[in-house]
């Protein structure tokens, strides 16, 4: 090889090695153009009224009981993973995972624990004729929401006929199938969705009322304005580049619908709000910035110091 061509290919490599990347995409977030068949875990969990708790709901009442398992018949016929909720619940208290006795953060805890996509909360309501109270029927609600964010994906209500029978099994097998197939076809267009296009979240930034900054205030080596390297971030790292800005001023700035994907794009693993947090505190930590975070259903909150 000549001089010329060693200084050559030396000069090449020098300028590469030295190209700046300002913001690459988080892989987890990345799909690269591609997009896996995923098929929804799906655990049915009892509906609980104020005062219930959900540890103990199914135990006092064996038709909530029987309701609960017919739901579980009907995906598993149709060819669902689902998860098993009373299996899974036992393990928790084995395990002594509960942390509190706040109901809304031990069912949080048992659907996370749980590893399921979709979760299907199941009300049942026996109904008995004002005429003879042998006679009754079975109301079924079932309402189907994304695990990590809360999102709703399907309701659904379903009546069986009325009969004279304490069968409450039959009738409440009767309810489900009344809306099983509709329930189900919504469901798992709005999951593949989601498979598609990623699950929505909310993220919500504010400045606290000491903060010596406003999102005006330039960053980076582009000295752009905060909300400028905001957008710029988001359009990177939301998946598929899929996001929506609500709007901004000099204190706030509020992203309505910004897509992240059902699974990490690396691992295969469950991909939640609580992960796409973390990478945005780390991107404002490089820019400088300190800030809290709090995480409720599907919206953000990011407040910078």
């Amino acid at each position: 090889m000549t001089l010329l061509k060693r200084i050559f290919i030396l000069l090449i490599a020098s300028n590469y090695c030295f190209i700046p990347i300002a913001m690459s995409q988080v892989p987890a977030t990345n799909s690269g153009g591609q997009v896996q068949t995923v098929q929804p875990k799906i655990m049915v969990i009892p509906y609980t009224k104020e005062g219930e708790d959900i540890r103990t709901v199914l135990e006092a009442d064996i038709n909530k009981r029987i309701a609960i398992t017919k739901i579980k018949e009907a995906f598993d016929s149709r060819g669902f993973t689902t998860v098993d909720f009373t299996a899974k619940l036992k393990a928790a208290k084995d395990n002594n995972v509960f942390t509190s006795d706040n109901q809304t953060d031990i069912k949080s805890q048992i659907i996370q624990m749980s590893g399921a996509d979709i979760y299907v909360q199941a009300e049942i309501d026996i109904v008995r004729s004002q005429y003879d109270a042998s006679t009754i029927s079975v109301t079924l609600i079932l309402s189907a929401y994304e695990a990590s964010t809360g999102n709703s994906l399907s309701n659904k209500v379903g009546k069986s006929p009325q009969f004279q029978t304490n069968d409450i099994g039959k009738l409440a097998s009767k309810a489900v199938e009344s809306i099983a197939e509709d329930f189900l076809n919504v469901m798992q267009a709005k999951f593949t969705d989601i498979v598609n296009n990623g699950k929505s979240i909310i993220i919500n930034l504010s400045l606290n009322p000491d903060s010596k900054y406003t999102f005006a205030s330039e960053f980076g080596p582009d000295g752009l304005p905060l909300s400028d390297n905001l957008e710029l971030w988001m359009g990177e790292n939301a998946y598929k580049n899929n996001y929506h800005i609500q709007g901004n001023g000099d204190l706030w700035m509020i992203f309505d619908d910004v897509r992240i994907p059902l699974k990490d794009q690396v691992t295969g693993n469950n991909y939640n709000p609580n992960k796409f947090a973390l990478e945005l505190f780390k991107f404002l930590k490089g820019l400088g910035l300190q800030s809290g975070k709090d995480i409720k259903g599907n919206t953000i909150y990011i407040t910078i110091k």
